[in-house]
């Protein structure tokens, strides 16, 4: 049951925070990207870099590393801006890696809690011998059922905790991709 708690603990611990961190690179400045399309179009490179800083955002991150490198063939504004993006997407996964194995492992130390408590019970009546009674088996499978029970109560929910942050995780990635499109997309528009 030990082991059990403690996986309960971690797989919280890695929700909730990783939960805080994926909705803070969720949000997204309305204006950032009209602001920085101002001031590469007006010619303000210095500018667009400072406010691309000043957001600090996996988003503004990743246009900071393109505008970085305007001027340089295309080729090497997208391996940028992709890699930034790979680097941010690194960080947002963090931990998710625990909580998947907190998911599987829960349920498995459940089962193994069951397997020892039949184990027990079957010696209880062997050394009891001929009088066996209920009393002497309940403890067993008592201890069979309680930890598969907390197996499986802390095992489902990591499960739909893991999920819960991939998803929200494809959803900044799905950000991430439509915002490195838009500004691979501004440095192709015709001059005016």
């Amino acid at each position: 049951m030990i082991p059990i708690a403690l996986l309960s603990i971690v797989a919280v611990y890695i929700f909730v925070e990783r939960y805080l961190v994926i909705k803070k690179a969720m949000r997204e400045d309305e204006t950032f990207m009209n602001r920085v399309k101002e001031f590469i179009h007006e010619g303000k490179i210095e500018s667009a870099i400072r406010l691309s800083q000043a957001s600090s955002s996996p988003v503004s991150r990743m246009i900071e590393a393109g505008i970085t490198r305007i001027g340089r063939p295309m080729a090497d504004v997208n391996i940028a801006i992709e890699n930034v993006g790979r680097l941010e997407i690194y960080k947002l996964e963090r931990g998710l890696a625990t909580l998947a194995a907190a998911a599987g492992a829960a349920p498995m130390l459940g089962f193994l809690g069951t397997v020892l408590g039949m184990i027990r019970a079957f010696y209880d009546m062997t050394v009891a011998g001929g009088s066996v009674d209920l009393a002497i088996l309940s403890n067993g499978i008592y201890t069979a059922q309680i930890t598969t029970a907390a197996g499986l109560i802390v095992g489902i929910p990591a499960y739909f905790f893991y999920n819960i942050l991939v998803s929200r995780i494809q959803t900044v990635v799905f950000i991430l991709e439509t915002r490195a499109s838009e500004f691979l997309d501004l440095l192709n528009e015709p001059s005016k």
